[in-house]
């Protein structure tokens, strides 16, 4: 395939770091954009023309948490392939969660993970390394060799940071590096490995309860310790409205404090919970439509900065099983672009809100040189078609396991094209069936 050069013309251009959107040429030689044009442009050279009449011509998407699995768990995703999925849903940058096996805690393992990704050669790859030792909580990882070795901020993800003076040291030595600690925000004395939200539904199910207040208390001890260290804390995957006011109030004092919110957090709500269709348990759970009410509008003003997918694929016997022994967790790479173009079809989100979300807010927060569309910098852009419509069958799914609510579900709007340093990917789907 000839990649020398793309003239993408007659699109809409957003792209949230420079203004309003406007119908316009992008233009793309050696793997940077070379120009940014209103209208359109004379002559192409032997650079490919692609019409983009009636589409979007956004930067590339950035998801800041994402399960790639690999090592230790190949089977239910690696790396290739979750970066293929990415590609597929217009992201070029990932940066994947370090409860792999090894766990991301020495540079060794950081290394491999930014070696496979560069060889896979589809979206990029940006480890997260462990903030303690093995992810157990009680001993800090080496965070300046990792730091070194290529991550762009630490996690326990999966599990909290147990010890407060683990957290506050590792935001101490954070601030030094200039990299954020991202927090899973579980007190599991209090969450007692809830399967679902701990609400009336729950009990008439039968189901083990994961209380909200299991999330709000972390988050009110994070923001503490953030605020006497200056370091900079972000939340993973806020589920309940107490964690956004907590969220909120704290960025009002001028604490260093950023948020993600899950697609699936801003589209469903416990009822969806069934105690059957383990595609629904993930954790934080599904919460109560009034946590769902104020995610979306705190998305919206700013107060949550990004949505993440927390992509978190699983095979088959991990959750073909009774609901409280499934394993946690959905895909989301190939959904998360659709469901916030259906925000903004509700009128939840504007459309540049909408991309700022998937992709400048996102890198951002941990200092991507990524996100924006302006010359010289990578070709890292996905085109847009917001009115197409299509199925999310299992055909259409790249990832390596089929763990999604969506499969099978209709959406309107995807990514078309996705180019990564100007290596284009062309995303199309067949009409097939389930």
């Amino acid at each position: 395939m000839n990649h020398s050069g793309y003239v993408l013309k007659n699109g809409e251009i957003i792209n949230p770091e420079r203004g309003a959107s406007f119908v316009g040429t992008v233009i793309i030689d050696g793997g940077k954009i070379t120009g940014i044009e209103k209208g359109g442009v004379e002559g192409a050279g032997d650079r490919n023309v692609i019409d983009c009449t009636d589409k979007w011509i956004i930067p590339g998407l950035i998801d800041l948490h994402v399960h790639l699995r690999e090592p230790g768990f190949e089977w239910k995703e690696t790396i290739e392939s979750g970066a293929r999925c990415a590609v597929a849903g217009g992201y070029t940058s990932l940066c994947c969660m370090p409860n792999t096996n090894p766990a991301i805690d020495h540079a060794e393992v950081a290394t491999f993970i930014r070696e496979k990704a560069r060889d896979a050669a589809f979206a990029k790859v940006f480890p997260i390394g462990a903030v303690s030792k093995e992810r157990k909580g009680n001993e800090l990882a080496p965070l300046y060799e990792l730091r070194e070795a290529g991550c762009i901020a630490f996690s326990d993800d999966g599990d909290p940071v147990w010890d407060a003076g683990v957290m506050r040291r590792s935001l101490e030595i954070a601030k030094d590096i200039g990299a954020p600690i991202c927090c899973h925000e579980e007190d599991k004395s209090l969450s007692c490995c809830g399967s679902m939200d701990e609400c009336g539904h729950s009990y008439r199910l039968g189901i083990t309860g994961f209380p909200g207040v299991a999330e709000d208390v972390m988050i009110a001890r994070d923001i503490e310790l953030a605020r006497v260290t200056g370091g900079h804390v972000h939340i993973c995957h806020v589920s309940t409205a107490r964690g956004a006011l907590l969220i909120r109030r704290a960025k009002e004092d001028g604490i260093h404090i950023t948020a993600e919110v899950t697609p699936h957090h801003l589209v469903f709500t416990h009822a969806d919970v069934d105690g059957v269709d383990t595609a629904f348990k993930m954790s934080p759970p599904l919460r109560a439509p009034e946590d769902v009410l104020a995610l979306r509008e705190a998305l919206a003003s700013g107060v949550i900065d990004c949505i993440a997918s927390d992509h978190a694929p699983h095979e088959a016997d991990s959750k073909d099983c009774e609901f409280e022994q499934a394993a946690m967790g959905i895909l989301g790479l190939q959904t998360n672009l659709p469901i916030a173009l259906r925000l903004v079809q509700e009128g939840v989100l504007s459309k540049e809100r909408a991309v700022a979300a998937l992709s400048s807010s996102a890198a951002k927060i941990v200092s991507l040189q990524a996100g924006e569309l302006k010359r010289e910098a990578a070709a890292d852009i996905a085109i847009v078609d917001p009115t197409v419509r299509w199925n999310f069958s299992t055909s259409v799914n790249v990832s390596k396991s089929k763990n999604s609510p969506f499969l099978g579900k209709e959406f309107v709007g995807r990514a078309v094209e996705t180019f990564v340093d100007g290596k284009r990917f062309q995303n199309s789907i067949e009409k097939q069936n389930d």
